[in-house]
């Protein structure tokens, strides 16, 4: 698995990232949803210079122009609620993606007894497909690679992005072992060193969930 960490040079993603984390900003439930938008259309572009393109004709008012134009069937999927506004950041760049959903929860306790728990999912067919499960909290990795395996009721992707705004390191190396190919990529906006004993990533932001939402109950 390739890894790409879009934090770890100087760019404007830094700028939204410090917004998501920052307590005394927090509050500001649009603005909140709306920094994962601008993280997912700062991603979506460096990402899509990785696809395959060729040219196109295209007619203008005056005479036909040569556009180089991607050629992947692109499908952007995500796990509710909390990766919503990250999804449609994504589709904001690559609007003729098709979508993809599903839910997913885990059992709140010690990041020992986190169990993962699927109940719905939504997927056009993947086979062949540029597959971008993005997701803005990559923590101990169980859920988004458990949601992966679903998604592959589907049909099995050419090609997988996996795209976060914040990836603990725990959570990158199970990836690692579960996705050794090279067709497979992790895009983070930042790398956090750790989890804490609820497994919720330090010093990571909180729940993005609650934080875009509200709290559940």
């Amino acid at each position: 698995m390739k890894i790409i960490d879009l934090g770890a040079s100087s760019s404007v993603i830094n700028c939204f990232m410090a917004q998501l984390r920052d307590v005394n900003v927090q509050g500001n439930r649009t603005l909140f949803r709306n920094n994962l938008k601008r993280i997912a259309h700062a991603m979506a572009y460096e990402l899509s210079r990785t696809l395959a393109y060729s040219p196109k004709a295209v007619q203008t008012p005056l005479a036909q122009a040569s556009v180089l134009t991607y050629d992947d069937r692109i499908v952007v999927g995500t796990v509710l609620r909390a990766g919503l506004a990250f999804h449609e950041g994504f589709l904001d760049v690559f609007d003729g993606a098709d979508a993809a959903f599903l839910s997913a929860y885990r059992d709140e306790g010690k990041a020992e007894d986190i169990k993962i728990h699927i109940e719905y999912i939504a997927a056009p067919r993947l086979d062949g497909s540029t597959f971008l499960l993005v997701d803005p909290m990559l923590a101990t990795g169980g859920s988004l690679e458990l949601a992966y395996r679903a998604f592959l009721s589907k049909g099995t992707p050419a090609k997988l992005h996996i795209c976060c705004a914040i990836a603990s390191r725990q959570g990158i190396e199970r990836l690692q072992r579960a996705f050794p190919s090279d067709d497979v990529t992790l895009w983070a906006a930042a790398i956090d060193p750790e989890l804490n004993d609820r497994a919720y990533i330090v010093p990571g932001l909180g729940d993005a969930g609650d934080l875009s939402f509200g709290e559940k109950i």
